[in-house]
């Protein structure tokens, strides 16, 4: 019997999940290979509450070993090309060859960018970073808090927003909220935009009812780290003493020299079969843009990740096995807005419906700050 090989690249969300479905639906001579350059999977949504000081760096990560006894075969290591025509990529200089290659190598974080960014840190889209802005959040007794978008497209179009809301309710848990400013400097007009101007003013209503400042359209331009001040392209200045910053993204370097990628760096996907215009080659989550009627693309989120690696997954088990019914992502998602002492709202809808995505916002509650609780623990328990 013949022996397939399907190559996953990377090993966060898209990709554990795309991995762990296709270990479960292949026949057991298949070989499923992860790719990875961490030994560890990190929970990204959890970031934010590391960055709150809810979370421990141990609790938002777990070694990818269990995957191995699972009968996923782990490879570590840099990425330095990847040829879809061939399905084969190269590791640290070996050569794999694939019958099947999902890629889902996410965003890489370009902070250097914005002159002066790298210096000033304050990035909570990675764990050092994290734990960065907890570390002078939790010791400042008087001063100014300033959450940054340094750009878009980005990762989790929620978090920044979360991000400043969560420093707040860190600002009254120590007693010092009245000595201490928050203010949100967003390079988009509006928040989750994608998702409709009803989620929009929801979001804004969340943030100002925290006492937090908002300047949307403000576009970051450099940064003075020793000076502690941000300046912005409409020559505005403003000083912080605590920065929070979601960095620039791009598509990974690798990706952007490879025949994968569009013209903006990105790969092109069909938006329900995730399949690139190579044979047997898919792309998932936030490697990928998904063009929508309404202009803009499918924003870059983890619950987007999730659904196009099952919908993959099971695609490419029914075409190897030659039974089963292959499948079709629908443009559905979700998404928690974490508000700190215990709330959270809610947002769902289709992001594939036209002319614009129909994405509801439901009532913020402790019951939802409970479901992403749940939800992060079961998210362990599935997949480790």
């Amino acid at each position: 019997m013949d022996r397939r090989t399907v190559l996953v690249l990377g090993g966060g969300v898209g990709g554990l999940v795309a991995a762990s479905v296709l270990r479960r639906e292949l026949a057991p001579q298949d070989r499923v290979v992860l790719v990875e350059r961490s030994t560890k999977h990190t929970f990204w949504p959890s970031l934010l509450w590391l960055m709150s000081g809810s979370r421990k760096p141990e609790q938002v990560q777990r070694n990818l070993e269990p995957l191995a006894r699972r009968g996923i075969e782990l490879r570590h290591g840099d990425i330095t090309e990847i040829d879809p025509e061939r399905r084969q990529v190269v590791l640290d200089g070996e050569e794999l060859l694939g019958d099947a290659l999902v890629v889902s190598l996410g965003a890489s974080l370009e902070p250097e960018r914005v002159p002066g960014l790298a210096e000033a840190g304050g990035n909570f889209y990675t764990l050092d970073g994290a734990k960065q802005v907890y570390e002078q959040a939790s010791t400042l007794q008087t001063g100014r808090v300033a959450v940054v978008v340094a750009d878009v497209p980005f990762k989790c179009p929620a978090a920044p927003y979360e991000a400043a809301m969560l420093l707040e309710s860190l600002m009254r848990r120590r007693k010092v909220r009245d000595q201490v400013t928050l203010t949100v400097y967003a390079a988009e007009p509006a928040p989750m935009g994608v998702a409709g101007p009803e989620v929009s003013r929801g979001v804004v209503g969340f943030v100002r009812q925290h006492g937090i400042d908002y300047h949307p359209s403000t576009k970051l331009a450099r940064v003075d780290a020793s000076g502690k001040r941000l300046h912005f392209d409409t020559g505005d200045q403003a000083e912080y003493d605590v920065l929070a910053v979601v960095p620039p993204h791009a598509a990974p370097e690798v990706v952007r020299n490879s025949p994968l990628a569009g013209p903006s760096g990105w790969i092109p996907i069909d938006a329900a079969t995730c399949e690139t215009r190579f044979d047997n080659v898919f792309a998932i989550g936030d490697v990928t843009t998904v063009p929508l009627k309404l202009g803009k693309p499918l924003p870059k989120a983890g619950v987007f990740a999730h659904g196009q690696a099952q919908v993959v997954a099971l695609t490419l088990a029914a075409r190897l096995r030659g039974r089963g019914q292959e499948q079709r992502f629908e443009g559905q998602g979700e998404c928690f807005i974490e508000m700190g002492g215990g709330l959270a709202g809610f947002a769902r809808g289709n992001f594939y419906a036209e002319p614009a995505p129909q994405v509801q916002m439901y009532r913020a509650g402790r019951h939802w700050h409970a479901a992403k609780v749940a939800f992060e623990r079961n998210w362990w328990r599935t997949w480790f």
